[in-house]
């Protein structure tokens, strides 16, 4: 028990690694053949997962810049601005 509550709060490596993750729990839910316990294990990883991945995602949009050229034609960047939501 206590290996699966460590899992459940650690994020995978890699953005990549969670969504991949994230596949495999949809799939056993979906498949019914996990019992309650289980599903609902499964459902608190999922949930952290998405939580974790949103969180990537904002960190990556907020490093992301806009390359344009000035008048004189040279590269320059600038932070995206956020968009409200």
């Amino acid at each position: 028990m206590r290996d699966s509550m460590a899992k459940k709060n650690t994020p995978p490596k890699t953005f990549e690694e969670a969504v991949a993750e994230l596949e495999r729990i949809l799939a056993d839910i979906e498949s019914a053949e996990a019992g309650l316990e289980d599903s609902l294990a499964k459902y608190e990883r999922g949930t952290f997962l998405i939580q974790h991945c949103r969180a990537v995602l904002a960190s990556a949009e907020k490093q992301m810049e806009q390359v344009t050229r000035d008048a004189a034609g040279d590269l320059t960047t600038t932070p995206i601005e956020e968009q409200p939501q």
